[in-house]
């Protein structure tokens, strides 16, 4: 019985994780308010977010949100946007690491290294 308890804990465990890929996949075409306020969404709920830090963390996500757009649809090259990115992604948790606690900061930078192992997973298949 307690088998069977697991096997269906890990099911629902896996299709969880797959619904949020797959939103966050189609957030990639999505204008930046969409995008930043389903990422804040998620940092409210996965972080534990109060009221005064989603506001601050809502202002980030859509400043950087608007920030990245022209660098994706810039002709630039894929190497020149991917240190682009890099280097706004690295100037946003500086601003992040203000608003929230360490350990609110340290859970979200294991989400992000998790998302990133996810995504290398499913450039290798």
């Amino acid at each position: 019985m307690k088998k069977k308890q697991m096997i269906m804990a890990g099911l629902v465990g896996l299709m969880l994780l797959s619904n949020e890929l797959l939103a966050q996949s189609q957030l990639i075409d999505k204008p930046a308010q969409q995008r930043a306020a389903a990422q804040t969404q998620r940092m409210t709920t996965n972080l534990k977010l109060d009221s005064v830090q989603t506001i601050k963390v809502a202002r980030i996500n859509l400043r950087y949100a608007q920030r990245i757009d022209p660098v994706i649809q810039g002709n630039g090259s894929r190497i020149s946007k991917l240190k682009a990115v890099r280097t706004m992604q690295k100037e946003k948790e500086a601003e992040l690491k203000q608003v929230l606690s360490k350990e609110q900061f340290e859970r979200f930078k294991e989400q992000q290294q998790a998302l990133k192992d996810e995504i290398k997973e499913r450039r290798k298949s």
